[in-house]
């Protein structure tokens, strides 16, 4: 994958807002890349981790390939704690502190995890110009190795990349606690049945978390509520005193 970033390095721009901080924040002429982190923080101050469920396609995927049949599992707690591990050090630490002899520094999470990018524009690129695959080596085995563990552990994990590893959920997340769209839980209607939480595919409990930053604002548990207790709001909505939110 790094030889096809050397020859495409268009593809960190075009493809998400981290390959864009990467490549900014690594390069020799910039510290730091304020119109990315200006334009996370406007989406998520707004919408939260909304982005997730209605924009991302790898998301989609993961919940295709979910509906496979098969036993399904949940994903320990601690593990949601590695995506902000990886957004710290692959996409904020390592672009800037691991710099070649001009000064610039690679995108490290695009470089050596992002399996978003090696399905979504690596592979593709491959199969419409024949002319890189000769530039190909051996990190680009350990991409595809990490794409291949992502899809099959997302067929027994409900959006496994989502929870664990991709650190733009990570920003989205944080910015849960304080965006104007949230979930409301009517308290004095909810019956603690189980239902919103049974729903969920980021298995988040509505009731007890609102403001989780595991929430992607999905609607899932909205839809499951037998009554109809569970809402999604804005901070210039009306709402009941009894909610939660």
């Amino acid at each position: 994958m790094e030889e096809l970033l050397r020859a495409r390095p268009e593809l960190l721009f075009l493809s998400c807002p981290i390959g864009a901080m990467q490549a900014v924040s690594g390069s020799s002429r910039f510290n730091f890349s304020f119109y990315v982190a200006g334009f996370l923080l406007a989406v998520g101050l707004v919408f939260g981790r909304a982005a997730c469920a209605f924009l991302c396609p790898f998301g989609l995927l993961q919940e295709l390939l979910h509906k496979i049949p098969s036993r399904k599992f949940r994903l320990p707690r601690p593990f949601r704690y590695v995506k902000y591990a990886v957004l710290l050090v692959f996409v904020l630490i390592l672009p800037v502190a691991d710099t070649n002899f001009a000064g610039s520094g690679d995108p490290a999470f695009c470089k050596y995890i992002c399996p978003a990018g090696t399905l979504e524009g690596g592979l593709p690129l491959l199969a419409t110009h024949p002319e890189l695959r000769s530039v190909l080596g051996a990190l680009f085995s350990v991409k595809a190795a990490v794409l291949a563990l992502v899809l099959a552990a997302s067929v027994f994990v409900s959006r496994f990349f989502c929870k664990s590893l991709c650190p733009l959920g990570a920003i989205y997340g944080l910015m849960n606690k304080i965006s104007l769209t949230r979930l409301s839980v009517d308290q004095a209607r909810c019956t603690r049945c189980g239902s919103c939480e049974r729903a969920c595919p980021m298995d988040v409990n509505p009731v007890r978390e609102a403001r989780s930053a595991e929430c992607i604002f999905c609607m899932h548990c909205a839809d499951s509520c037998p009554e109809g207790a569970v809402k999604l709001v804005t901070s210039f909505s009306s709402r009941p005193p009894e909610s939660q939110g």
